[in-house]
């Protein structure tokens, strides 16, 4: 099966993959500015956005899906580039496919394990799904508000809320598998060896998700990494300071 995806621009190959709970639509913004300079590939990975729904969902599986799409594209090499949970599939392709990677971008996560960190996200988007009273988007917010404080992480969950042909609401994400498997998303990728391909790390100031003590399993798995701070920015640093963060990739890249 493949990954639902936009091509966009010509020039050297870039993939693009998003975090968790989002969509291709969340990496616009960078797929807009690198579509200038070379041709963006920017995907839904499974069991979110358009793309098919599995049972299954690891990193080596989501890591196969880009190389499968990579095949039928015709891409040989590519620069790979993810956010969050796409970072760490990033990851995972350099490691099983190193020699299809040129250029690795890894927006603000490290190769390692996380403590859970959804849970109430998860109890939220499983209250709005469960509910018989969504009626607008208006009423799924409500809902969420009293899981999920951060009207703007409620904003990024709801652009994932659509009606289906019944006219009821719906998560687009495959909300059942993704919490059964959210263990597997948690964890680190697996790793195989040291990577050598150039490696750019962009990390939010305002972000916990790569600290000081992560440095180690980061120049362990890939050995030419560099590291970039935006400033002023958190965990969505690319919807926060744009500007910034895409031209540190395309600096990077070219």
């Amino acid at each position: 099966m493949l990954l639902n995806y936009t091509k966009t621009g010509t020039g050297p190959h870039v993939v693009l993959m998003h975090g968790l709970f989002g969509s291709l639509d969340n990496l616009n913004i960078i797929a807009k500015a690198l579509s200038e300079y070379f041709c963006v590939i920017n995907v839904d990975l499974r069991n979110h956005g358009q793309s098919f729904h599995d049972e299954s969902m690891d990193y080596p599986s989501m890591a196969q899906d880009i190389i499968v799409l990579m095949d039928h594209l015709g891409i040989e090499k590519s620069h790979i580039i993810g956010h969050s949970m796409g970072g760490k599939v990033a990851m995972q392709i350099a490691m099983l496919a190193e020699q299809r990677v040129n250029r690795l971008v890894v927006l603000d996560i490290a190769p390692v394990t996380y403590h859970s960190r959804h849970d109430e996200i998860i109890k939220g988007l499983n209250a709005v799904a469960q509910s018989t009273q969504i009626n607008k988007r208006s009423d799924a917010d409500k809902l969420l508000s009293n899981y999920i404080a951060e009207a703007g992480v409620r904003q990024f969950l709801l652009k994932s809320l659509e009606k289906n042909v019944q006219n009821k609401f719906n998560w687009r994400f495959n909300l059942p598998t993704i919490s059964k498997n959210y263990t597997n998303i948690t964890t680190n990728i697996n790793e195989t060896h040291s990577c050598l391909c150039d490696t750019l790390f962009i990390k939010g100031n305002n972000s916990d998700y790569i600290v000081p003590e992560h440095k180690e399993a980061i120049t362990r798995c890939f050995i030419n990494a560099k590291a970039k701070v935006i400033h002023g920015a958190g965990h969505w640093l690319h919807a926060e300071k744009p500007q910034s963060v895409n031209r540190s990739i395309i600096d990077f890249l070219q």
